[in-house]
């Protein structure tokens, strides 16, 4: 999909001034800062401390004693043991000075009287001063600590209030980013599909065009507009679209900026964001993540988040606050809404919600089709195919998809995208990236047997998926796969589909036990995968008659969410030990069907090993022709 083409207003031109009304979200300008005069006061310090000691020739005490009793020496200033003055190099014959050169040295006698006479002798003029530091220095050398830390503490008084620029300031401000309508401006028709959903959301772009045609029939337009789905379905593309189409300033921010270490500093934010929506109607507001302050508020047998508590408390005030004439809405997503508190989503608040699907067959052509614009593609390339190859991607899956591919071939230096690429990014995304072949011939074997039994159970059940590809080179964590491909979008699943499902994922295992009357470590992941299965047919889908049609789940979304089966205290014993019996009933019983099914085909089992451990990769095609046979298997 396309970047968003709301042109930002923090952008700046060629001359370095910023496009349009200043930026909200800046700070105050910049001001003399405190430190200065800080660092002048003691530069100033500095200056009266340090002797000039380009003027003075450092000289050896002896010499000094020399110059003296020769006659040299003019004046002497003993300031505590050190001692300064000057003296003649020579003197010419008419007795004028030829050079003068200012000296220092110090004492090593303090008391030495020969030196004092000789300096009394040669009528050397003599000086004294006292050691100590002047009453200003000494004062103002007392103060500067005092003057460094209020100079701190006003200094992060400031910043925690927002008054200092940059990134160390502006705690208590938005760090929102916000847009305007340019001349490219994201709209509907940049985003695929997603059609029910902006349906939805006409409404609210007719009321941010024109308020007044509602506002004189008494209308009250939802305050907020909840948009749910799965990660990477559009939701915040949807959002930028619909400012985009109402042509309304943009104010996007997501839900982890509000908080932050400091306590009132997220309620802060809040009331500065829809300070500045206030100020700007029609305005749209946009907030990315809201389950990260929007969660359900703590009870008093838990402890509380006050920090998210008050920000969301905040964000509830904030929106009952509005007036019927201040045409501001709110947007939000959110994957989780099953964990946002009750107050969020009441009428008043976010009165309206939108889910946003997985896209389907077509929704995902017109995807391909936003995403393939500027790619060169080979002729050999079939969009219909590929949506039809991509059941449950999201948008930003297949978006992501058509990357890989442009990747791939500008890795092989290709001048155009082709199938290979498209099947090769394929590959890589959904069974992961090989990292080499197996050394082992026996252990390679195995795995064969392991993915054979995978392949062979989904191609002699009629209501599972049919085998697509089967490979034995590791990918990712997994030393062989099988890939199954819907033969259409599915949004419910049946009994049968699931016990389907659950005879594929012991097909491995049955077949390592057919051959070699033994089982390895390699169907961990499968056994794991069927347990859950199991589990949710018979305690949440009521697949079980002797467990009745009741819900039991300490899943996301349930009131036993973070507990363990032991810990579920409305559950009794019994019933718990009735679902161990029904689960491991049931998947004894698949294993059994399973392994009779492979036992009676083990000559197509074999044949399909043979050809694996040839190939190490299937693909349908080929899966077909081993498995095809005049005779119908047996099933």
């Amino acid at each position: 999909m396309k970047n968003s083409n709301l042109k930002n207003s923090d952008n700046k031109n060629a001359s370095g001034r910023g496009e349009g009304p200043q930026d909200p979200v800046g700070a105050p300008p910049v001001r003399i800062h405190y430190f200065l005069w800080v660092l002048i006061v003691t530069a100033l310090v500095y200056s009266l401390m340090v002797e000039e000691r380009s003027t003075f020739s450092e000289v050896p005490y002896s010499l000094f004693k020399q110059q003296v009793r020769e006659g040299n020496v003019r004046t002497v200033t003993i300031k505590g043991g050190n001692v300064s003055g000057e003296f003649r190099i020579g003197v010419n014959q008419e007795g004028a000075d030829e050079a003068v050169v200012n000296f220092k040295t110090r004492l090593l006698e303090i008391d030495d009287i020969d030196l004092l006479r000789d300096m009394e002798e040669h009528g050397v003029e003599l000086k004294s001063q006292s050691d100590e530091d002047p009453v200003f220095l000494r004062l103002v050398i007392a103060i500067i600590p005092w003057l460094l830390i209020f100079g701190l503490f006003f200094y992060s008084r400031r910043m925690l209030q927002g008054g200092l620029p940059g990134k160390m300031g502006g705690f208590g401000k938005t760090n929102v980013e916000r847009y305007e309508q340019g001349k490219e401006m994201t709209n509907f028709d940049d985003v695929a599909g997603l059609d029910q959903a902006k349906s939805e959301l006409k409404e609210i772009i007719d009321y941010l065009k024109e308020p007044d045609r509602y506002l004189k029939m008494g209308a009250r337009i939802p305050r907020g507009v909840l948009l749910m789905g799965p990660p990477g379905t559009g939701k915040t593309l949807l959002a930028k679209a619909t400012a985009g189409e109402a042509g309304v300033p943009f104010f996007n921010v997501s839900g982890s900026e509000f908080v932050e270490m400091f306590v009132g500093v997220g309620a802060s934010r809040v009331r500065d964001l829809f300070k500045k929506a206030r100020a700007e109607t029609p305005s749209l507001i946009f907030i990315d993540e809201i389950d990260s302050i929007g969660r359900a508020r703590s009870s008093g047998m838990a402890v509380a988040n006050d920090e998210r508590d008050q920000t969301l408390n905040q964000i509830l005030a904030e929106m009952d606050g509005f007036d019927s004439n201040e045409t501001v809405v709110v947007l939000a997503a959110t994957n989780r809404p099953d964990i946002l508190d009750p107050a969020l989503l009441r009428p008043g608040r976010f009165d309206r919600k939108v889910t946003l699907e997985l896209p389907h067959q077509k929704a995902r052509f017109e995807i391909f089709n936003v995403h393939i614009k500027d790619h060169p593609l080979s002729t050999d390339i079939d969009i219909e195919e590929l949506s039809r190859r991509t059941v449950g991607f999201s948008g930003a899956e297949i978006a992501n998809l058509v990357n890989e591919a442009a990747l791939n071939a500008a890795r092989n230096n290709k001048q155009e995208i082709d199938k290979e690429d498209f099947e090769t990014a394929r590959d890589r995304i959904v069974l992961g990236i090989e990292y080499g072949e197996l050394l082992n011939p026996d252990e390679k074997r195995r795995i064969a047997y392991h993915e054979a039994g995978h392949t062979l159970t989904a191609f002699l059940s009629p209501d599972a998926d049919p085998p697509k590809k089967v490979s034995i080179i590791p990918r990712g964590r997994a030393l062989g796969v099988t890939e199954q491909e819907p033969a259409e979008d599915r949004h419910s699943y049946t009994e049968v589909y699931l016990h389907a499902q659950l005879r594929v994922l012991m097909g491995g295992r049955c077949a390592e036990r057919l051959e070699y009357q033994n089982l390895s470590t390699g169907a961990s992941d499968d056994l794991r995968r069927a347990t859950q299965l199991a589990r949710q047919m018979l305690t949440q889908w009521g697949m079980s008659e002797r467990i009745g049609p009741v819900i039991i789940d300490n899943g996301a979304g349930s009131p036993y969410q973070g507990q363990t089966m032991g810990e579920l205290s409305d559950i009794s014993e019994h019933t718990l030990e009735v679902i161990d019996d029904e689960i491991k009933a049931l998947l004894l019983g698949v294993e059994h069907e399973v392994y009779e099914l492979l036992e009676k085909n083990q000559e197509m089992l074999d044949q399909l090993v043979v050809q694996l451990v040839d190939h190490e990769t299937l693909g349908e095609a080929e899966i077909k022709a081993i498995l095809s046979s005049p005779d119908k298997p047996s099933s």
